[in-house]
């Protein structure tokens, strides 16, 4: 598998994790990877970190295990330096969710500016910015007060 392959399927798995309310694999996926935001430079890293996050901040509905949304990551645009020990992706997400309460919709939408490292052959996050361009109703999706 090329380089850029294999870093987009990295990008694919978390949305396909998260999706699926399995947290414990998000944490492992990103267990290395400093998350951080516009609003929180210093961010955090760690399995624990990311797990505890996830947990504390994202609901999951009893019926399905699961936050009954679908990111759609796009228009990813990934570099790779000369020696292919580093990486580079820039895309887009858009967060879809439908509940028994909310009709199916578009809940955000933003950026992930994503940086990977590769050893023993393996890519594998090393940081996320996660940048909120726009926002709907998180009401149903997230456990947290968000400012508006």
């Amino acid at each position: 598998m090329n380089d850029d392959r294999a870093i987009e399927n990295l990008l694919m798995r978390y949305a396909e994790l998260i999706d699926s309310g399995d947290f414990e694999g998000v944490a492992t996926l990103l267990k290395d990877c400093l998350m951080c935001s516009p609003v929180d430079k210093q961010g955090s890293r760690g399995y624990q970190s990311v797990l505890d996050t996830f947990r504390q901040s994202t609901r999951l509905y009893p019926d399905t295990g699961t936050p009954k949304t679908r990111h759609v990551v796009t228009n990813a645009n990934i570099e790779i330096d000369s020696s292919r020990s580093r990486g580079l992706s820039r895309s887009y997400y858009t967060v879809f969710q439908g509940t028994e309460v909310l009709p199916l919709q578009p809940i955000v939408a933003g950026r992930y500016h994503d940086e990977f490292v590769r050893e023993d052959e393996e890519w594998r996050f090393d940081k996320r910015l996660i940048i909120v361009d726009i926002m709907g109703d998180v009401s149903q999706h997230l456990l947290i007060d968000v400012p508006s």
